[in-house]
């Protein structure tokens, strides 16, 4: 007797084979049987025809501190998400020290746009080391099956303390650093994770620690996936750390090697698919390198006083430097530094970066002052030229006429979908990048699941829908050794997910209230979504989370070689 059938269902399997009318059975939070005739069974669901696929697969979340308040990662396993991980970029909370603990927060409020509030209130401080930071996910328990990375900022951090920042480590900090690395792939880390990305600051515009390592240290460290034989090298990676240089690592490690993030930047589209060029050609040399992809328009919303998008630019420095004090606005309206920022805007030296075709995705929201209600929902770059200004002038002056706080909407990158189609089809692309747990109040892009079925599949028709399917839950699992999920078949895990495929997708931006301390997120709700299962365990249904359901996701620890 099993405990679950779904029967009448369109089974996607994940696998990429065709689509198929038939039934699924689930016993002990495993699939038992797959077929016309599965057998009886103590609950039976009538599919009513609704796709039956594999839970969708999120490789490039920031849940780290969100799950020690929150088992279910909202809103992902409302969006159809049945396994997360977290750890990307190396922006982690554990290890950490005592002293270390309220820095920790800080920077990761200023790099992945956290509420501090949120962060402070909501963070159970009840372990120090990687290892006791994975019991006490467990202990708590999760909703999704949680993949976690060891990052290097939290490494640096705890064998370097206050210098993690500020300089090279030694040999000997090298040596513990690996050895904390070696120590955490043991425990259960599904690989190590770092960034070097340029625009990856902390407090103060200062760099995040990982950014301060040399290239002995990102060998050594790199060097413990090797050794212990097994995990996955995620790099967000910036100028110096080119696909070259990554095919080496690989090559020294025999293991993968994971790029994020692999976006078509607007002012040098042809720069990502050279990468990708670059990735196939090691890709024949026998190196698995992979790119992180994603399927939305990268946008976000933010403020003038707070412009994260505008913090990557190297010219912005003086601002960060001056943020929150009198000296912030003269430094706005200072003819060298809107010169300075407005010549990096142009340049093509620095890959995603903020520039001038921004601002032609430039919106405004919201405003404070009466005399600009006009100006709700008209363009930026478009009211720049209807007044013979720059557009950075305009903007900078808009938020100086009394504008600091006016909400804005803007699409960075990933504008144009006849050429992201080709990076969503790139068979080294591995489409995520939500960074779901992160930039909260910015933006959603925990649905892109849901998105990639419902836009790209049924409106676009740039990809099946077994495509889809496959390429956000098989290709995930297997390029990262997740072992026994990801697919439709006997023996696996019953992380499931069941959608109506004429409706499927994520619906309209909306503002919740609902973080530790009162703090506000951007949420977008499901659309054609009927169920979700982790582990055989229904966590969804079509009105949403199910209550009681707390604690039916695994903390993952083991890993295929």
């Amino acid at each position: 007797m099993h405990d679950l059938v779904i029967e009448n269902a369109t089974l996607i399997d994940g696998l990429g084979t065709p689509a198929r009318p038939g039934r699924l059975a689930v016993k002990d939070g495993r699939i038992a049987a797959v077929g016309d005739d599965v057998g009886l069974a103590r609950t039976r669901i009538d599919a009513d025809g609704l796709v039956l696929a594999p839970g969708i697969i999120d490789l490039h979340t920031h849940f780290d501190a969100q799950l020690l308040w929150d088992r279910f990662a909202t809103p992902s396993v409302a969006l159809g998400v049945t396994s997360v991980v977290i750890g990307n970029c190396g922006f982690t909370i554990a290890p950490c020290r005592e002293k270390d603990r309220d820095q920790t927060l800080r920077d990761l409020t200023h790099v992945e746009g956290m509420p501090l509030e949120a962060l402070r209130a909501g963070v159970d401080w009840s372990f120090e080391s990687y290892p006791q930071y994975l019991e006490l996910l467990e202990r708590k328990g999760v909703v999704p099956n949680v993949a976690s990375f060891v990052g290097h900022s939290s490494v640096r951090t705890y064998v370097l303390g206050q210098e993690a920042s500020k300089r090279a480590a030694t040999k000997a900090e090298v040596a513990e650093m690996k050895r904390l690395v070696a120590d955490a792939l043991r425990a259960g880390a599904v690989g190590f994770a770092t960034s070097t990305l340029e625009q990856h600051n902390g407090e103060s515009g200062i760099p995040m620690p990982s950014r301060l390592a040399d290239e002995h240290e990102l060998l050594e460290l790199t060097g413990a996936l090797g050794e212990v034989g097994k995990g996955v090298f995620m790099l967000t990676k910036g100028m110096t750390t080119t696909v070259p240089w990554l095919e080496q690592v690989s090559a020294r490690n025999g293991r993968p090697v994971m790029i994020a993030a692999m976006f078509v930047d607007p002012n040098d589209p042809s720069r990502v698919f050279s990468e990708f060029e670059e990735i196939g050609a090691a890709r024949s040399r026998g190196r698995e390198l992979w790119g992180q992809v994603g399927c939305f328009p990268l946008g976000m919303e933010f403020t003038l006083r707070h412009p994260y998008p505008l913090e990557a630019l190297l010219a912005w420095r003086p601002a960060i430097e001056a943020e929150g004090s009198e000296q912030f606005q003269r430094v706005l309206a200072d003819r060298g530094f809107r010169n300075a920022v407005k010549a990096e805007a142009r340049s093509r030296t620095v890959p995603n970066r903020f520039s001038y075709h921004s601002l032609e995705h430039m919106t405004i929201m919201e405003v404070g002052d009466p005399r600009h209600r006009g100006l709700v929902g008209r363009n930026v770059a478009e009211l720049a030229r209807s007044e013979g200004k720059d557009p950075f002038d305009w903007f900078f002056d808009f938020g100086l006429d009394g504008e600091l706080d006016a909400l804005v909407d803007c699409k960075l990158f990933n504008t144009d979908e006849d050429a992201v189609r080709g990076l969503l089809r790139h068979p080294h692309a591995a489409i995520t990048l939500s960074d779901a747990g992160a930039h909260l109040a910015f933006l959603c892009d925990a649905g892109f699941g849901l998105h990639l079925f419902g836009h790209w599949v049924r409106e676009r028709g740039d990809l099946t829908l077994e495509q889809a399917v496959q390429s956000v839950t098989s290709r995930a699992a297997d390029a990262y050794r997740i072992k026994d999920r990801g697919r439709l078949t006997p023996g696996t895990w019953a992380d499931l997910v069941l959608f109506d495929p004429r409706k499927v997708g994520r619906g309209e931006k909306r503002r919740m209230w609902d973080l530790p301390g009162g703090a506000s997120r951007v949420d977008t709700p499901a659309v054609g979504l009927h169920g979700v299962w982790v582990n055989g365990v229904r966590v969804v249904d079509e009105r949403g989370p199910i209550s009681g359901s707390d604690r039916s996701g695994k903390v993952l620890r083991e890993f295929a070689a």
